[in-house]
C-alpha cells in the first residue's frame, strides 16, 4: 500500500521538509500536490526502480516547477480564489497528509510593545538567558513584519518587529520619520537583549543601513534589496503619482530632513499608470546624472558587520545599483568589520523575508496601480531561501546565539 511520508510534519515555516511517496509500483506516474486552500500547486513524478518518489532527489516530469527542489511545491503555489485552510500534501490515489507549518516556532513567546512611543511586537525564546537582539524593519508597505521576527526568534534571537509608518500609533506615510524613533527602539531592545543587529527589506533595508551608521550600539546590519542611498519620501494620497510628487524627505535626524535622491517621473511610468499596465517603479529612480554625495549613507561608520543582498532583475527599484554605493564605501573606506555583498542575477524584488512561501506573484497591488516586481518565480524563490540562510548565519556570527 503506497504511503506519503513527510518529515517533519510540524515545523517552522522556514524549515525544509522531506516529502516522499513509498511502496509505489516502479515507474508509476503520480501527481503530488500541495495546498493551503487559497494557494495550491502540483507536479507529476515517476517512481524510481524501488517504487519511491522523493522530492529531495527527484525532479518532476511536468508541473508547476522544474528541477530537484525539496520545497518546489511550496514556492510554486498559485492563488486558487478559495478560502484558506490547513496545509496539505496530497497524492492522487494515495491520500493526503496535513502539515503544521508554524508561523511562530515552538518555544517562542510573543509580546506586544506599546511603550516609549514604540509600536512593535517582540518575539523571543522562552526561558531564562539573554539572547542577541534583532530589530526587524519592513519596507514600503509599512506595518509590522511579525513573521520575520517570529522565525528569527526560533533561531535564538530576541527579535523586535518595529512599525515605523503605516500602522496604528505611527505616521500614516513614510514622510520625515525621525531616526530617533529607531534609536529609542534599539535602547528598549538593548535593555532586554545582548548584542544588537538590524534587518530590513527594501525601504527597511535603507533604514537598517542608516540606523547602523547612526547608532553605535548596532553591531550587525542586513540590508535585503535595500539602498545605500537615502531616497525620497512615500507621500500621502491614494494614487501613485500623488505619492511620488510629494517632495519631502523620508527621514529626519535631530529635527533636520536628511538629503535624498529625488524621484524622476518619466513618460514611460506615466504611460503605464494611465494604461493600467504593471508599473516598473525602478524607472522613478534616475541614476544617469549620478547620485548626490550628501544622500549617500555613511555605512563605513557601522560598528559591526554589514551584509548586502540584492536582486539583478528588481523592477521595484534599482537595488543592485543602490547597494553598490554602500559596497563602494565599505570597501573603499576601510570598513574594519566583516562585510559581504551578494547579487542574485535573475531574481526580482520579493526576496526579503522567510523562504518556502509562494513566489509566483510577479505583479502586486499598489496605490491605484499594479507594480511589476521583476525576476522569475524560480529565481526569486531560490534567492529568498539563500538570502534567509545567509541572514541567519550572518547574524549568528556577528551577534552570537
Amino acid at each position: 500500500m503506497a504511503e506519503i511520508l513527510v518529515n517533519p510534519r510540524s515545523a517552522p515555516l522556514d524549515a525544509v521538509l522531506e516529502v516522499r511517496v513509498v511502496d509505489l509500483p516502479p515507474d508509476e506516474r503520480v501527481t503530488v500536490s500541495a495546498s493551503t486552500g487559497d494557494w495550491s500547486s502540483s507536479a507529476v513524478f515517476l517512481a524510481d526502480e524501488r517504487g519511491v518518489v522523493d522530492l529531495t532527489r527527484h525532479a518532476p516530469v511536468e508541473g508547476d516547477y522544474s528541477g530537484v527542489d525539496p520545497m518546489g511545491l511550496f514556492w510554486s503555489m498559485t492563488r486558487t480564489g478559495e478560502s484558506a485552510g490547513p496545509a496539505l500534501v496530497e497524492v492522487v490515489g494515495v491520500g493526503k497528509v496535513e502539515l503544521d507549518r508554524r508561523t511562530v516556532p515552538e518555544g517562542v513567546r510573543r509580546t506586544e510593545v506599546r511603550e516609549n512611543g514604540l509600536v512593535g511586537v517582540l518575539f523571543e525564546p522562552e526561558g531564562e538567558g539573554v539572547h542577541p537582539g534583532v530589530l526587524v524593519l519592513g519596507g514600503s508597505e509599512g506595518g509590522l513584519h511579525e513573521l520575520d521576527a517570529a522565525l528569527l526568534a526560533g533561531h535564538g534571537f530576541a527579535a523586535l518587529a518595529l512599525a515605523y509608518f503605516g500602522a496604528p500609533g505611527v505616521a500614516e506615510d513614510l514622510v520625515e520619520v525621525p531616526l530617533e524613533y529607531v534609536g529609542t527602539a534599539l535602547e528598549w531592545l538593548g535593555a532586554r537583549a545582548g548584542k544588537l543587529g538590524v534587518v530590513g527589506g527594501s525601504r527597511g533595508g535603507e533604514l537598517a543601513l542608516l540606523a547602523g551608521a547612526t547608532f553605535p550600539a548596532v553591531k550587525a546590519v542586513v540590508s535585503v534589496v535595500g539602498s545605500g542611498v537615502v531616497t525620497q519620501c512615500i507621500g500621502p494620497g491614494s494614487r501613485l503619482l500623488q505619492k511620488l510628487e510629494h517632495e519631502a524627505a523620508s527621514w529626519t535626524w535631530q529635527g533636520r530632513p536628511l538629503p535624498y535622491l529625488p524621484y524622476a517621473i518619466p513618460a514611460e511610468l506615466r504611460r503605464a499608470v494611465v494604461d493600467g499596465e504593471p508599473v516598473p517603479l525602478r524607472s522613478a529612480f534616475d541614476l544617469s546624472d549620478g547620485i548626490p554625495e550628501d544622500a549617500e549613507i555613511p555605512v563605513e561608520r557601522v560598528e559591526g558587520g554589514v551584509l548586502l543582498l540584492s536582486s539583478g532583475q528588481d523592477e521595484s527599484w534599482p537595488c543592485a545599483e543602490l547597494s553598490e554605493v554602500a559596497w563602494r564605501r565599505l570597501t573603499g573606506r576601510g570598513h574594519a568589520f566583516r562585510h559581504e555583498r551578494v547579487v542574485y542575477p535573475e531574481a526580482g524584488h520579493l526576496i526579503a523575508g522567510p523562504p518556502h512561501r509562494p513566489a509566483t506573484d510577479v505583479v502586486v497591488p499598489g496605490p491605484g496601480v499594479r507594480f511589476a516586481m521583476g525576476g522569475t518565480p524560480a529565481a526569486t524563490a531560490a534567492a529568498r531561501a539563500d538570502a534567509w540562510r545567509r541572514t541567519v548565519e550572518f547574524l549568528s556570527d556577528q551577534l552570537g546565539t
